[in-house]
């Protein structure tokens, strides 16, 4: 089995029931728990989506959502280190035409050294780096 990876759009949107794209997340995330190994995610996903729980849904939710964070065996937090960083940096040097965020391109980069070909996203990013958006 292989694993997928998770971004902050997806867990947002799964934290947040007024969100746009709840409905849809709240029914996909199920059966990528049967379908996939694990859950691969980074710790910089993890900070930008508990700031946005914080800001948007209050303390007691971001807690909550690093408790599962922590609490799942089946979602892997993979931290950045210098060697990601670094590709992460040539990727934003190298598409001067798009607006990648620090921490799309070390998802991009963690996607590539794990070769992960799937990511749970509703950010376009995934895909124009050619990654399957789920």
């Amino acid at each position: 089995m292989e694993s997928i990876f998770v971004d902050t759009g997806a867990w947002f949107a799964l934290a947040d029931e007024d969100d746009a794209h709840h409905k849809d997340a709240a029914s996909i995330f199920p059966s990528l728990l049967q379908s996939y190994k694990e859950l691969v995610t980074s710790n910089l996903v993890v900070a930008e989506s508990y700031i946005l729980i914080l800001k948007g849904l209050g303390h007691n939710a971001a807690v909550d959502f690093l408790d599962h964070m922590n609490g799942s065996p089946r979602i892997k937090r993979l931290h950045a280190t210098f060697d990601i960083e670094k590709e992460a940096e040539e990727i934003l040097k190298r598409y001067i035409d798009q607006d990648f965020s620090y921490t799309d391109a070390v998802s991009f980069s963690i996607m590539n050294k794990f070769k992960i070909k799937k990511a749970f996203t509703y950010d376009k990013h995934f895909q124009t780096m050619g990654f399957v958006m789920v």
